[in-house]
């Protein structure tokens, strides 16, 4: 039994050989910085830093909500258990590098007959046999196993970045909906404003009619103002329903409506800037990145197992037997035997098939090399894309909060010159249609720069790790092997 453990430990020793190629790790098909130019903010040199989603969105009460979406939200939990099944695989694997030992007994009894002639009946006996021994253990010499458990701990650390990718875009996802929302109650707040405006002109105009002093069509066309702005309050009521229930598959739980914001003046505030460092390496933070990263690497590790089996598989069989014919004597020493064996496997013919396995793991790292790549470009082009449209946001809405008071200033004054017989009831008209308009849009503007800074902190990755709403990690390194 000595020598057979000697031989598995030189076994072991030897198999420090991997004909994996050297991982080397991509340059970026991007530029080094950010795009430049009127559309884009003038970025500062820090890197971006690590933050959590706290500290973008401030609003307690919106916290509280993504904190029950990463408890109960249920694609999260199924990327979660993706990452136990990832973690078992990988452990399943990596238990091929250690001699698998197993145990078992036989009991035989031998029992001869009366003779022929009417002879003496007799027994034969009966035999004991216990076995421990090692089973098949692979000699890695070529590194085929070892580049296996590699390929399988990269796909299990590329699931939790997977995991990651999910939380963030749940986040996003959460705190979108959340402003979504609250522009759709301040849109409902307008239209019922412009109703409540609109039915004290039809009471003016139906007065003026009924004076004669307005023809009919003042009338009918203040009914159309009060018509459209009443359908608009329904349209906003089915929005408002429809934006609960959104929140609601996304945290995975029924919303309290305390936590639900009011306007989108009030949750637009709440939401902070996020810094975007110059240098685009802040990509490789990315989950989705990352997670291509490992993917690149699993199968980079598989042309190593690839190439391995094209040699010689070298096994050891290890024996260790105690056989007796009396259940007391089975231990003793003159029942104990031991055997070691070896086997060498090696296909002379396979029709090319081991050559065309190389090929085709070869083929597809560079299949993955091109979709890490693709990942980094698509990464590089959102973040740009949220880039322009944070420069350019506060400037549009500005100009559309002026629009909007010129309107509003408009609208007065072509409504007391109505008043007065000086203008007619369709200048007064088409004035309260444009301020209707015109505060619709700064509420559409100020929806649009706050879920841009959502966007920036989304594509930009976000807080890189994966957390329970409590705080505590959720993944764990990888065990090594076990029963």
């Amino acid at each position: 039994m000595m020598r057979a453990g000697i031989a598995l430990l030189l076994g072991s020793a030897l198999a420090a050989c991997s004909m994996a190629p050297k991982y080397v790790e991509p340059a970026l098909p991007v530029p080094q910085s950010w795009p430049v130019g009127d559309a884009y903010l003038r970025q500062s040199e820090a890197a971006l830093p690590s933050v959590t989603y706290r500290d973008i969105f401030r609003d307690p009460r919106l916290q509280q909500i993504i904190d029950q979406a990463l408890a109960n939200n249920r694609n999260l939990r199924a990327s979660v258990e993706n990452i136990a099944a990832a973690r078992a695989q990988y452990r399943i694997q990596r238990a091929e590098l250690f001699p698998q030992i197993g145990t078992g007994g036989t009991v035989t009894r031998r029992e001869i007959g009366a003779g022929a002639a009417g002879g003496a009946f007799s027994v034969g006996g009966t035999t004991y046999q216990a076995n421990v021994g090692v089973s098949a253990f692979e000699l890695d010499l070529f590194g085929r196993v070892r580049s296996l458990s590699d390929a399988a701990l990269n796909r299990y650390f590329s699931q939790e970045a997977a995991a990651r990718a999910v939380r963030l875009t749940l986040t996003g996802d959460v705190a979108g909906a959340w402003l979504t929302y609250a522009a759709d109650q301040s849109l409902m707040r307008l239209a019922e404003d412009t109703a409540g405006i609109a039915r004290r002109s039809v009471t003016l105009t139906r007065a003026r009619v009924e004076g004669g002093v307005a023809p009919r069509t003042d009338l009918r066309q203040a009914e159309q103002i009060l018509a459209t702005a009443e359908a608009n309050i329904a349209s906003q009521r089915t929005a408002i329903a429809q934006d609960a229930n959104a929140l609601q598959l996304l945290v995975g739980a029924p919303v309290d409506p305390a936590l639900l914001p009011a306007s989108i003046e009030e949750a637009a505030g709440t939401v902070a800037e996020l810094p975007a460092g110059l240098d685009s390496r802040v990509l490789l933070r990315r989950p989705d990145v990352v997670q291509a990263e490992y993917e690149l690497r699993a199968s980079n590790a598989e042309i190593g197992a690839a190439r391995a089996a094209l040699f010689p598989t070298i096994s050891l069989t290890g024996l260790l037997s105690f056989a007796s014919t009396a259940l007391s004597s089975l231990l003793t020493s003159n029942s104990l035997t031991e055997s070691v064996s070896g086997s060498v496997n090696y296909p002379i013919f396979r029709a090319g098939a081991g050559r065309a396995g190389v090929e085709q793991t070869t083929a597809l790292q560079r299949a993955q090399l091109a979709t890490y790549e693709g990942t980094i470009q698509t990464a590089f082009r959102e973040v740009a894309d949220a880039l322009a449209r944070r420069g350019t946001i506060t400037d549009e809405l500005a100009a559309n909060e002026r629009f909007a008071a010129a309107a509003a200033d408009t609208y007065r004054l072509t409504d007391a010159r109505y008043r007065g017989g000086i203008d007619t009831f369709l200048t007064s008209l088409d004035a309260q249609r444009s301020l209707y308009t015109a505060q619709q849009q700064v509420v559409q503007s100020r929806l649009v720069r706050a879920t841009n800074l959502v966007t920036l902190y989304r594509t930009l990755g976000g807080d890189s790790r994966l957390e329970t709403a409590g705080g505590a990690p959720v993944l764990t390194t990888p065990e090594g092997p076990q029963q």
